[in-house]
C-alpha cells in the first residue's frame, strides 16, 4: 500500500496527533519537513493521500515550499488522491483552488466554538453535533473556493471548514495534541501579546492548558471522524 504524504513547514508544527493515528492504525506515512531543508516530492503519484500541516508564515509569503504545496494538493486532487489541511494547510488548499486567504475578521487563539452548517454534508465530516471545542491559532484566514462546501464557521471567523468532495480544509488545528499544546501554550512572541489584549478570541497560555485534558479529548475523537473519512477514499484498509 502506497503511504501518506505528509508536508510540514516548521520543526515546531509537527504532525502530532495526525502521526499518532496513523501509526495506531498502521498506516505508512512520510513526513517531508520544508524547515528542515527537505524536498518536497515533483508528483503524489507514489502516495495514497496528502495531509498539509500548518506554520507561522502567511500562505501568501513568497516562499518555495508553499508554491510547491499548492501543486502537489492539485496534482493529488487531479490522480484522486485525497487532501487534507490544518490550518495554513486548508488555506494552502483554498489558495490552490483559486480562492484568497485575508486577514481574519478576529485573530483566533486557544479552544473555542465553531458552529456546523445545518447541511448532509457537514453532519458527514462533523456528525450531528451543531456545535465543537477546537483549537485555534491563525491571524488570517480562506475564503471559499468554487464548487466547496462550507461545513463550520464561528463569531470571530465565518469560515472554518470545507470540503470538496473527499477533500477537507480546516482552519483549525485538529491535529494538536498535548505535547503541542504545553509548548504552544507559552508563546510570548510580540505579535501574540498584542493580539491577547486586543481580541476576546484570543486566550492566554493558562486558559488554554486549564482546558486541554477535556478539550483534546474531544477534538481527538472530531479528528478521528475526519481522518476516516478523509482517508477512505484512499484505498488505504483502516479496518
Amino acid at each position: 500500500m502506497k503511504p501518506v504524504l505528509v508536508l510540514q513547514h516548521q520543526s515546531s508544527d509537527g504532525p502530532a496527533f495526525l502521526a499518532t493515528w496513523l501509526r495506531a492504525r498502521g498506516v505508512a506515512f512520510e513526513v517531508r519537513n520544508a524547515e528542515a531543508g527537505e524536498a518536497f516530492p515533483e508528483s503524489t503519484e507514489a502516495y495514497a493521500a496528502l495531509a498539509l500541516l500548518g506554520g507561522e508564515m502567511s500562505a501568501n509569503d513568497p516562499l518555495s515550499a508553499l508554491r510547491a504545496g499548492e501543486r502537489l494538493i492539485l496534482d493529488a486532487m487531479q490522480r484522486s488522491r485525497p487532501v487534507i489541511g490544518h490550518c495554513l494547510g486548508g488555506q494552502l488548499m483554498a489558495r490552490a483552488l483559486g480562492a484568497r486567504v485575508v486577514e481574519s475578521p478576529a485573530p483566533e487563539i486557544g479552544w473555542l466554538p465553531i458552529d456546523v452548517a445545518d447541511s448532509d454534508v457537514a453532519r458527514a465530516w462533523f456528525g450531528e453535533a451543531r456545535q465543537h471545542t477546537v483549537f485555534q491559532w491563525h491571524y488570517e484566514a480562506f475564503e471559499l473556493p468554487r464548487d466547496a462546501v462550507r461545513l463550520a464557521g464561528s463569531a470571530a471567523c465565518p469560515n472554518q471548514a470545507f470540503a470538496i468532495g473527499p477533500h477537507l480544509a480546516l482552519q483549525f488545528h485538529v491535529e494538536q495534541d498535548a505535547e503541542k499544546l504545553a509548548r504552544w501554550s507559552c508563546d510570548d512572541g510580540a505579535r501574540y501579546r498584542q493580539a491577547l489584549g486586543a481580541h476576546a478570541s484570543v486566550q492566554d497560555g493558562e486558559a488554554m492548558r486549564r482546558h486541554g485534558l477535556a478539550a483534546l479529548a474531544a477534538q481527538q475523537g472530531l479528528a478521528d471522524g475526519f481522518y476516516r473519512r478523509w482517508l477512505a477514499a484512499s484505498g488505504i484498509d483502516l479496518t
